[in-house]
């Protein structure tokens, strides 16, 4: 899947989110689809990496901690 494809994935996301919300004023995008995004990346990832955190962080472009943080934030470790 080409970055565009994904890109269309979350347009298209978005734009039934709000469909869906009708006259309903909406509050925390932002994080809302970090949080929905960020998850599944985490666990393929470190999937990929065969639970080497080390890896995996490098895989993703951050540093060991933050993504330890991330994966006790979204219940992961």
């Amino acid at each position: 899947m080409s970055k565009e494809s994904i890109q269309e994935v979350v347009t298209k996301s978005l734009e039934e989110y709000f469909n869906d919300l009708g006259e309903q004023q909406p509050s925390n995008i932002y994080d809302m689809v970090v949080m929905t995004v960020e998850k599944p990346i985490l666990q393929v990832v470190m999937n990929r990496a065969d639970g080497n955190q080390s890896h995996a962080a490098q895989m993703l472009g951050i540093n060991r901690n933050t993504l330890r943080k991330k994966l006790q934030e979204h219940g992961l470790l």
